[in-house]
């Protein structure tokens, strides 16, 4: 088997379910060693309630080909992400190869309602959750990757620049989840500047409709039987697994020439062209393309349905 990472180390920031646990996985396949970091464990589940562990992706991750490395870490928490990066160190002779800022945790708290109606504290702990544990993260990490002369830092998002700028003023409906994605890119922008000079590369990158754990539920599907959801939601049609975020890091990853791209908003469907990868049935969804012809027309609307509900 080609295992092109073999010898790498990764960090999965939020890598217990959904893109996370992609992006881990498919690291494996390519043969890192991946610490994957959450809250959610067999003892403890975080506030989300969600039956994924970290343990269950480090297992997926060692079953694919990698070695898999389960640490709780709440990234809110600066004195735990440095001991995870303490341990990391001590671990594998301070080698890092690759960071993946993936934490979000703010679902139940977006809200489509303007600035002045929208709760507050639930505005400032999604911000806490989706961008200060990405900043706190890479404080820690990033003199790691610095001291290995190479590497490679994606920062997950939602939305690159292109589809984002396509919404209504630019703007995505809901104050806090618009500065929470847009800020990741613009850190990731931020890092590649800093970066540069030490040969270490930085990006944003998002997925398109992402048949997470969560989504499959809601619409009461598996991914055995995904297709079945279409009929409750057309949109769902052009969706894609997280093994396909995955890909798209481990393409990047082994990209010679990834320093090209520092700084750039990147998405998987371009990047399934670039580099020929595909998702687990062989095809290459193209949100973007779906987004721009059938979605875009439709956004104003979309919006004003969704901040009918100020408190949604």
């Amino acid at each position: 088997m080609n295992f092109p990472l073999a010898g790498h180390v990764a960090l999965v920031a939020g890598g217990t379910r959904g893109g996370g646990r992609g992006i881990a996985i498919e690291l494996g396949a390519a043969g890192a060693t991946v610490y994957v970091t959450g809250r959610s464990t067999r003892a403890v589940k975080s506030d989300l309630g969600r039956p994924e562990t970290i343990e269950d992706t480090a297992e997926y991750v060692t079953a694919a080909g990698g070695a898999g490395i389960a640490v709780q870490c709440d990234h809110t928490d600066a004195h735990q992400v440095k001991n995870l990066i303490n341990r990391i160190t001590a671990e594998q002779d301070g080698r890092l190869d690759i960071l993946v800022n993936d934490v979000w945790g703010g679902d139940a708290l977006v809200h489509w309602a303007p600035l002045w109606q929208h709760p507050l504290e639930d505005g400032l702990t999604l911000l806490h959750r989706a961008v200060d544990t990405h900043l706190i993260t890479s404080h820690f990490a990033l003199p790691l990757l610095t001291a290995g002369r190479a590497g490679l830092v994606v920062e997950v998002t939602d939305g690159d620049e292109a589809t984002n700028a396509l919404f209504p003023d630019g703007y995505r409906g809901s104050p806090f989840f618009d500065l929470a994605k847009t800020s990741v890119i613009r850190l990731a922008r931020i890092q590649a500047a800093e970066l540069r000079r030490h040969d270490v590369a930085a990006v944003a990158l998002t997925p398109g409709f992402l048949r997470s754990e969560a989504v499959l539920e809601h619409l009461g599907v598996t991914e055995e039987t995904w297709r079945d959801g279409i009929g409750e939601d057309p949109h769902f049609a052009y969706s894609e697994t997280p093994a396909f975020l995955g890909r798209a890091v481990v393409a990047l990853a082994t990209d010679p020439d990834v320093l090209s791209k520092t700084g750039q908003s990147l998405a998987t469907w371009n990047l399934a062209e670039e580099y020929g990868f595909t998702d687990t049935d062989g095809s290459q969804p193209h949100w973007g393309r779906y987004f721009r012809h059938t979605l875009a027309p439709q956004l104003d609307t979309i919006v004003d349905e969704l901040t009918q509900d100020p408190v949604r």
